[in-house]
């Protein structure tokens, strides 16, 4: 029987669960407004390493190891781990990869990884093709910055429309043992560009594909905005959410007080970001500390979880290229 509904969400029939989950955040998100949620904060963004690069593989580790644990497996207990980032062949999913003997699935979809790991892994736990998998993802600013931008060095000055890149890296277990916290279904996003090219303006250029994705969901599982505790983007920050309510606004659909965006969350306006907080990581973090954890309490039983990511590379940007952007959503439910 085909688990396909609608034109492009996936249901899943025996609804894996969320096991385990670990957030491990940087020093300025961990002055932010999630403080009290990250697992671990960082005291140096290094963390000893002579690179950043080399600090971000260190993150993702640190996440999966302790993922692993918080869910009571062993590495042995992991059939497939589904990872990817931001930096150039997702360097830093496979170098990381090599401290686990488990195989890889390394994924692209930038800042939308978290989403499409967690869609993959379930179904795939789903099919029954694995008892448990590990989904993960992150970013580091220092890395994101010098590959996309500029180089920490030069000091450049940031404009109004611009995000932080979050340090941190988040880690899921699914798996198809009970749980209170399960993966209902899957909705994958389709690539949009709406014609922006500015690389400083990511929640622009992002949300037409939250947009596209979000009222997919809606049509294909036959539900409304009211239906869920909670809708969450990933990181179209300040900016991008006004602009992403604006659109749906205009098909018909009205975000309201259950909407927010894990950008525009992250970090205190005393920290001054601009538009908040981008980057793989961000909506990781926020996804396996916050978001689950408030699900744990009962306080959120039902979550659309929509990640969005910009799909540029530096040599798009050095030919003038538009930006053409993807949002995959997953929906989570409380279930006794």
């Amino acid at each position: 029987m085909s688990k396909k509904i609608g034109k492009q969400t996936i249901a899943f029939r025996n609804k894996p669960s969320v096991i385990g989950f670990y957030s491990v955040a940087g020093m300025k998100e961990g002055e932010g407004n999630f403080k009290d949620y990250f697992q671990m904060i960082l005291e140096d963004d290094l963390l000893g390493e002579n690179t950043f690069e080399h600090a971000e593989r260190r993150l993702f580790e640190l996440a999966i190891k302790n993922a692993i644990k918080e869910s009571g497996c062993k590495d042995e207990d992991i059939g497939l781990l589904i990872s990817g980032d931001l930096l150039n062949q997702i360097v830093t999913a496979n170098y990381a990869a090599r401290s686990f003997n488990i195989p890889l699935l390394g994924l692209y979809g930038a800042c939308s990884t978290m989403a499409e790991s967690l869609a993959v892994g379930a179904a795939l736990v789903d099919g029954g093709h694995y008892n448990n998998v590990a989904c993960c993802t992150g970013s580091h600013f220092s890395s994101a910055e010098r590959q996309y931008r500029f180089p920490l060095e030069l000091g450049n000055q940031r404009p109004p429309t611009s995000q932080w890149t979050v340090t941190g890296s988040g880690c899921t277990i699914i798996s198809n043992k009970p749980s209170k916290i399960k993966v209902v279904n899957a909705t994958f996003g389709k690539v949009i560009d709406y014609g922006i090219s500015d690389v400083n303006n990511m929640g622009a250029a992002m949300a037409p594909a939250a947009m596209s994705t979000i009222i997919a969901h809606l049509k294909d599982t036959k539900t409304n905005v009211e239906d869920y505790d909670l809708i969450l983007t990933g990181d179209l920050g300040k900016l991008g959410s006004e602009i992403l309510m604006d659109l749906m606004e205009h098909e018909g659909y009205k975000l309201g007080q259950n909407y927010n965006d894990c950008g525009q969350m992250m970090f205190a306006d005393r920290q001054k970001t601009f538009q908040g907080a981008s980057g793989a990581g961000c909506s990781a973090i926020v996804l396996n500390s916050y978001v689950f954890q408030k699900m744990l309490k009962g306080e959120y039983k039902r979550v659309l979880f929509c990640a969005t990511g910009a799909l540029l590379s530096t040599t798009t940007v050095q030919q003038g290229d538009t930006i053409p952007c993807i949002c995959h959503a997953v929906e989570l439910s409380v279930e006794e």
